[in-house]
């Protein structure tokens, strides 16, 4: 009977208590209202308004073996990333944000829908440190990296050798 008790106390806190204090962080911490307006901003696909979020400096780090892995240094790369993002139809749905004054997790759901394509719907989670207002540092993970990777080579083909060096 005891450890009933326990269960549904621990199921009541998890249920009711976490989202709450979750959110109540995300109107507490500033970060996280950076991170979310980051992806209001990556829904619209306006290039401009994500690329205000980013540290000239910044580095993202997109893990897999396909096109677009590796990491990301400066603005420009980045911004190059996410248009290919775009290109490729890939979307993300906020599920939970975590901060403190240095650093935000946020775990999404991220999916594409291109037609012809072995489409991606898996859950992601992000690593961004966050220095002066702007994005500096960012690590992707993935729940489903297999799924990734066989979407983003079916997308991104890569080119072909030329002749003289396929002797």
């Amino acid at each position: 009977m005891m450890n009933l008790i326990k269960s549904i106390f621990i199921t009541a806190i998890v249920i009711v208590v976490l989202p709450i204090l979750s959110h109540a962080q995300d109107k507490a911490n500033p970060n996280i209202k950076l991170i979310q307006e980051f992806y209001a901003a990556y829904g619209t696909h306006d290039a401009e308004k994500i690329g205000s979020f980013f540290a000239d400096d910044i580095v993202w780090r997109i893990p897999g073996r396909h096109p677009l892995s590796g990491v990301k240094r400066g603005k420009k790369e980045v911004m190059a990333f996410f248009g290919q993002l775009a290109n490729a139809k890939f979307k993300a749905e906020p599920i939970f944000f975590g901060a403190n004054d240095k650093y935000v997790v946020d775990v999404h759901r991220g999916w594409s829908n291109a037609e012809g394509h072995p489409n991606v719907d898996t859950v992601w989670a992000l690593v961004f440190r966050i220095e002066g207002g702007k994005i500096v540092e960012a690590t992707n993970l993935s729940a489903d990296q297999h799924a990734a990777d066989n979407f983003f080579w079916s997308f991104y083909k890569p080119a072909p050798i030329p002749e003289s060096l396929s002797r």
